[in-house]
C-alpha cells in the first residue's frame, strides 16, 4: 500500500500508474479537485485500487486525515512518496516572506508532515520512504533561491531519516530528477518569450540530450520503493540524463 503526493499529475501521476502496475493500491494526494478527478477517472478498471483525497500537503490536520483515511481504507500503508513540490522563478532579492516561507513548505515541510504522521504505520510494517527532490537540491539554480534551499533541505532531510530510522529496518531514499516533460515544464515554457527555446534549452543540459519522461523517474521511485531495493537507504539517486555532471564539468 502506496501513498503519493501530488499524484494527479506529471510524476506523480506516472508513479502511482506504476506502483498500479506492481499490484499496489495507492492513496492518490493531490490539492486540485479537478486533475485528481480527471486522473482517477483514467485508471479505468484499475479505478477500485486507488483512494483520492484532496489535501493540501502543507496543512498538518489535513496531512494526519490523509494518512488515518488511507489507514483506514485498506488496513496498512507501506510507502509514502513525497512527490508534491513547484517552484516560481526569482532572483533572491525578489523574494517576499510569503514566497519563501510557500515554497518551503510546499517542497520541504509537507514530507515531514507526511513521514511523521505514518511512521507508526512505517514502523509496523517496516515501510519505507522516497522524497522527491532535484538536481536543483545539489547544484543550486539562478533564480530559485527557496526552491534550491527547499530541495537541498529534503536531500539532508533523506539521510538523516535514513540515520535515524535504519536500524528500525525503515528505508528513506531520495532522487533528484532534471528536466522531465511534464505538464508543469510546459505550462512554465509557454510563460517564456520563447517557448519552444526553453524547451530545447531544458533538454540540451542532459548529457542525452533530451527531456526525461515521467514515466521514467516513476520507474526509479518504484524501484527505491521496492524490494529490489531492500538494502538501500539513504541512497540520493541522480535520475538527471547526466546534467549534474555536465554541470559540475562546465564549473
Amino acid at each position: 500500500m502506496a501513498l503519493v503526493t501530488g499524484g494527479a499529475k506529471g510524476i506523480g501521476a506516472a508513479t502511482v500508474g506504476r506502483f498500479l502496475k506492481a499490484g499496489f493500491r495507492v492513496t492518490v494526494v493531490d490539492r486540485d479537485q479537478d486533475a485528481l478527478k480527471t486522473f482517477c477517472d483514467s485508471l479505468g478498471s484499475q479505478r477500485s485500487e486507488v483512494l483520492p483525497i484532496v489535501c493540501d500537503v502543507v496543512d498538518r490536520p489535513a496531512v494526519d486525515r490523509a494518512v488515518a483515511d488511507t489507514v483506514a481504507a485498506f488496513g496498512r500503508l507501506d510507502v509514502i512518496v513525497n512527490n508534491a513540490g513547484a517552484n516560481r522563478a526569482m532572483r533572491f532579492e525578489e523574494h517576499t516572506d510569503d514566497d519563501w516561507d510557500s515554497l518551503v513548505r510546499l517542497n520541504l515541510t509537507s514530507a515531514f508532515y507526511f513521514i511523521r504522521a505514518a511512521l507508526p504505520e512505517l514502523r509496523k510494517h517496516k515501510g519505507n520512504v522516497v522524497n522527491v527532490s532535484s538536481m536543483t537540491g545539489l547544484v543550486g539554480q539562478p533564480r530559485g533561491a527557496a526552491y534550491a534551499a527547499a530541495k537541498g533541505g529534503l536531500i539532508a532531510f533523506t539521510r538523516t531519516l535514513a540515520l535515524e530510522l535504519g536500524p528500525e529496518g525503515i528505508r528513506i531514499n531520495c532522487v533528484c530528477p532534471a528536466g522531465v516533460d511534464t505538464p508543469l515544464m510546459q505550462a512554465w515554457a509557454q510563460t517564456q518569450p520563447d517557448p519552444a527555446a526553453v524547451i530545447r534549452g531544458q533538454a540540451n543540459m542532459h548529457l542525452l540530450g533530451r527531456l526525461a519522461s515521467s514515466e521514467e523517474i516513476a520507474n526509479t521511485i518504484h524501484y527505491l520503493a521496492s524490494d529490489e531495493a531492500s538494502f538501500a537507504t539513504g541512497v540520493i539517486f541522480e535520475v538527471e540524463g547526466g546534467a549534474t555532471l555536465g554541470y559540475r564539468r562546465a564549473q
